[in-house]
């Protein structure tokens, strides 16, 4: 339908605007001008820039919710748990360090004081829920014998952050747009020597 079309077409040029110029320089007219359509059919479907902007980020939010790592979920009944776990860490790193996911973090945590509950809707769908999935393939793991885990949350918090600390603060703070290949498989690597080192019968 073409309504729709506008719609998806709308929020896909809104995204690239306020990734250019962020919320406050962002612009209805240029807006409308990457989509195609006049501006009456832009607040036709969102009725000012902060609706526009929330409507961006909750589409950005759904898709974190449904990615989901087939990595994690096969760490529960590895046979070969070194090997797995940096397969996840590996996967995990490059997903979460993609430019446009690193683009949409640093504009979140930017307007986090202008749309608290679109920062928080984003830190549940993404941070909390992929701790949750860890921390049960972790629960597993310790049943198995294969981890010594007391808090299976507690030491899927701390795999994450090994993994992601250096890229993501970089990232953050612009001391890097984005990493090789190499990069990335050497920190993923020694996040999992490190974990393994601390939670390893």
């Amino acid at each position: 339908m073409r309504k729709d079309a506008n719609r998806r077409g709308i929020l896909d040029a809104a995204l690239i605007e306020f990734l250019e110029h962020g919320y406050v320089a962002a612009g209805m007219d240029r807006i409308a001008a990457r989509a195609g359509v006049s501006k009456v059919t832009v607040y036709a479907h969102f009725t000012d820039k902060h609706g526009l902007f929330e409507a961006v980020f909750t589409g950005a939010i759904a898709e974190a919710e449904r990615a989901g790592s087939a990595y994690v979920e096969a760490l529960a009944d590895s046979d070969d748990l070194p090997r797995d776990l940096r397969a996840f860490a590996r996967e995990h790193i490059a997903t979460v360090t993609a430019p446009h996911l690193l683009q949409l973090r640093r504009m979140l945590i930017g307007e986090a004081g202008r749309f608290p509950e679109l920062a928080r809707a984003w830190h549940r769908a993404a941070p909390e829920r992929g701790h949750a999935t860890l921390a049960t393939a972790i629960t597993r793991l310790a049943e198995r014998g294969l981890l010594r885990a007391p808090d299976p949350l507690l030491a899927a918090q701390y795999l994450n952050y090994l993994i992601l600390s250096i890229p993501l603060n970089e990232a953050m703070f612009a001391v890097r747009v984005s990493f090789s290949e190499v990069d990335l498989h050497r920190w993923a690597d020694e996040a999992v020597r490190i974990f393994l080192a601390a939670h390893t019968p």
